[in-house]
């Protein structure tokens, strides 16, 4: 079964800019097999889909809240799909994961991550 390992999560300041990396750590076979997606809980909410990239990485997809701010991308050499967000807000303090993801439904499926905590706050 894959796993994956979410990274670069931290406090950042509104307007700020973080990357977060979804490293595929075992089963590397499948990593390449399946679209990966990053998804997000916010305290008292429902986990969330944020964005999902093709196993090639030509199609994509973004939740409304973050397109233009936030872009999914994959490095297949190194097992590595990363989020780069910008113009971060409060209201994108989450724990974020990475799972596979369907990529026209933003939902997510497989093992899930212990995942890493962003918080936007000055």
């Amino acid at each position: 079964q894959l796993q994956l390992v979410e990274s670069g999560g931290g406090l950042v300041q509104p307007g700020g800019s973080l990357r977060l990396s979804c490293t595929a750590s075992r089963f590397t076979l499948a990593y390449y097999a399946y679209a990966i997606g990053w998804f997000r809980q916010a305290p008292g909410k429902e986990r969330e889909g944020v964005s999902c990239i093709s196993s090639s990485g030509g199609s994509t997809n973004y939740a409304d809240s973050v397109k233009g701010r936030f872009t999914i991308s994959r490095d297949n050499a190194k097992n590595t799909v990363y989020l780069q967000m910008s113009s971060l807000k409060p209201e994108d303090t989450a724990v974020y994961y990475c799972a596979h993801c369907n990529i026209a439904t933003m939902t997510g499926f497989g093992s899930w991550g212990q995942g890493t905590q962003v918080t936007v706050s000055s």
